[in-house]
């Protein structure tokens, strides 16, 4: 089997990817972009292996020089409704339907493709590291969605959403034990679940 060979960037193709899926709490965030091939952004990458000030210059770069670029974020109380992997789906097929101008073809991050889709698609596993445009989705959704935690870390200090950005570490479940999840947290996850109580009726919201 001969080595990838990325696609040139193509104001025709959408690439498609998410952030967060496995937090325990905070939205799942999917964005959409359509590069344009005279004004491609050097450097794009896995938004993982990038540092979070070189993140946040593509993701300008992205956003003044992509032909189209569209970001859907999925609130925990979808996610807790559809369950992730059918709030992933959703959120990628919207994703890509809101695009101004329609994709000849969606390039998804991954191994599956969502039902439905407005266009033709193709899944391509660690597809972030491999294609421009996906590279520029997931710097996209990474950007976005650590903003939104660091907003909500204003609200609800005691989580250290600006730290974990909601992923389940040794500090996030301590805190989730101490205190029990907030309305920031997806109450169909296991340990947020578990950290659950009646006397945390106020807390959750419910």
């Amino acid at each position: 089997m001969g080595r990838y060979q990325p696609r040139t960037p193509d104001a025709g193709i959408a690439g498609v990817d998410e952030a967060g899926r496995g937090p325990l709490a905070g939205p799942l965030v999917v964005a959409a972009v359509m590069l344009h091939p005279d004004r491609c952004p050097e450097g794009l990458d896995d938004s993982k292996r990038l540092s979070a000030s070189r993140r946040t210059q593509l993701f300008e770069a992205i956003m003044d020089l992509a032909e189209a670029v569209r970001i859907e974020v999925i609130a925990p109380a979808v996610i807790d409704r559809r369950n992730i992997f059918h709030a992933t789906m959703d959120g990628m097929r919207a994703a890509v339907a809101a695009l101004r101008h329609g994709p000849r073809l969606a390039l998804i991050d991954g191994n599956r493709i969502p039902p439905d889709m407005p266009c033709p698609a193709e899944a391509l596993v660690r597809g972030d590291a491999l294609e421009p445009a996906i590279s520029a989705a997931s710097i996209l959704a990474k950007v976005t969605r650590d903003r939104i935690l660091d907003a909500l870390h204003a609200d609800f200090p005691a989580y250290g959403f600006d730290r974990h950005k909601g992923y389940p570490t040794p500090e996030h479940l301590e805190a989730l034990r101490r205190l029990g999840p907030c309305a920031a947290h997806r109450r169909s996850f296991a340990p947020v679940r578990a950290a659950c109580a009646p006397d945390l009726g106020l807390l959750s919201g419910r």
